[in-house]
């Protein structure tokens, strides 16, 4: 199967969207990167990040890695991460020698940064990705605020660790989920790998359905990274954070692109699209991370259609 352009999931997505040729002027970005000049700047100043990999389970989670500016610490084809999943976190104890996805984002001036590759090294000290794909994505549906970390970047109580889904969500876990302005996106693909992306807009964008999940696909780059990959493995996961106490719900589980009447009922940004998660393993951890309460949304959110 080639390994360079978009994968057969991806232009498929395009096609049914009909914007394939507004995606293939993108292609250029998934060429084998260098984590060199602007971009290993970026990566240096950035205290958040968000991994997307599997536990010795083989359950594919998306967690938090939080530590001070340098944490991050970018090379010519490799990634070092100065920092590795906390205690009680899901991805605690990775597995070497998989495919994982990372992405680091800076609410502040709207902008994110996206590495996927294969883990080589994980120990106490942190982790390494040797780099297979690297690239930035417009600033759309990012809110602004401003996090703060605690020194010493740990948890701030006991976390609980993976449980089997029961069918239903709490209403702590209905509090979190239905107001968020932000979460992330955990996807995999059979041959190009694990992708980790951001997904914001409005409070109530995403919506909770019975024992299931759902938010509308709102217009982006046309690329289609998460969506492709949906498309050929459904195998997803979910990370959302309450950044005022720093609560995360983790979930692992599957998803499925749905298309629908655009305009119709919760179509918010009338694309047609949506997705629908179905859980099968949850945790949750507290971060030490918080931000005030001041949000200001990104001016590109759709208004929430109930």
């Amino acid at each position: 199967m080639n390994t360079i352009g978009f994968h057969e999931g991806e232009l498929k997505i395009q096609r049914q969207a009909g914007v394939e040729h507004e995606a293939a002027r993108l292609e250029g970005m998934l060429r084998p990167p260098q984590l060199t000049g602007g971009a290993a700047a970026f990566l240096a100043q950035r205290d958040l990040a968000v991994l997307t990999a599997r536990d010795r389970a083989g359950r594919m989670w998306t967690s938090p890695l939080l530590g001070a500016p340098g944490f991050l610490e970018g090379g010519d084809s490799a990634l070092q991460v100065h920092r590795a999943p906390m205690d009680g976190d899901p991805l605690q104890d990775l597995p070497l020698d998989q495919k994982v996805g990372l992405l680091t984002i800076d609410f502040a001036i709207r902008r994110r940064f996206r590495v996927n590759g294969t883990l080589s090294r994980a120990d106490h000290h942190g982790l390494l990705i040797d780099v297979e794909q690297a690239f930035g994505n417009c600033p759309a549906y990012i809110q602004q605020r401003t996090t703060r970390l605690s020194p010493e970047a740990a948890p701030v109580e006991e976390s609980a660790g993976p449980a089997a889904w029961t069918g239903d969500f709490t209403p702590e876990q209905i509090e979190v989920i239905t107001g968020a302005d932000t979460f992330f996106l955990g996807t995999t693909h059979p041959a190009r790998g694990v992708d980790t992306s951001h997904k914001g807009g409005f409070p109530g964008f995403v919506r909770t359905d019975g024992p299931e999940l759902w938010w509308p696909d709102y217009a982006g780059n046309n690329m289609f990274n998460s969506m492709g990959n949906i498309a050929v493995d459904p195998t997803t996961s979910l990370l959302f954070i309450d950044f005022t106490n720093g609560a995360a719900l983790h979930l692992s589980g599957t998803a499925e692109l749905e298309w629908v009447t655009p305009g119709g009922p919760g179509d918010d940004d009338g694309t047609g699209r949506r997705v629908r998660f179905h859980p099968e393993f949850t945790s949750t951890t507290r971060l030490a991370l918080t931000t005030g309460r001041d949000v200001t949304y990104s001016p590109h959110n759709p208004a929430v259609h109930p």
